[in-house]
């Protein structure tokens, strides 16, 4: 049995922004964002808009993510660190243990420090 890891959820818009601004690891099912906290700990978000599906759909991906979430991070999180999930349209579909797969990859390159490349940067909104 693993010792006891404490892991927080993220409810602050402000921290899903910051998170953002980390390290970005695509996979067909999601994106994972990482970024360091300042010692908080390990905590978790999930994202899913709209343009993944309707209600029902997004809360089944997200029941999904906040087990995968749950049963990754003990292990193989980084401390102090934000770890964000959004979610896209193949998510849903996606064989769960395949996606499990696919996030041990994700969080491993992030501890690396490997990333995607950045996105181009989006002017500001008036």
């Amino acid at each position: 049995m693993y010792p006891l890891v404490t892991i927080t959820v993220l409810t602050k818009r402000a921290d899903f922004l910051a998170a953002n601004k980390g390290l970005r690891n695509a996979r067909p099912g999601f994106v994972l964002l990482t970024r360091p906290n300042r010692g908080q700990g390990k905590r978790f978000g999930i994202t899913v808009t709209k343009k993944v599906g309707n209600a029902v759909v997004r809360n089944r991906m997200k029941r999904r993510f906040r087990e995968l979430l749950r049963d990754a991070l003990p292990e193989e999180g980084m401390a102090d660190t934000d770890h964000v999930l959004i979610g896209r349209s193949g998510g849903i579909t996606r064989d769960y243990h395949r996606m499990r797969g696919e996030l041990s990859h994700a969080l491993k390159a992030a501890s690396e420090g490997k990333g995607d490349r950045p996105r181009p940067q989006r002017k500001p909104r008036k």
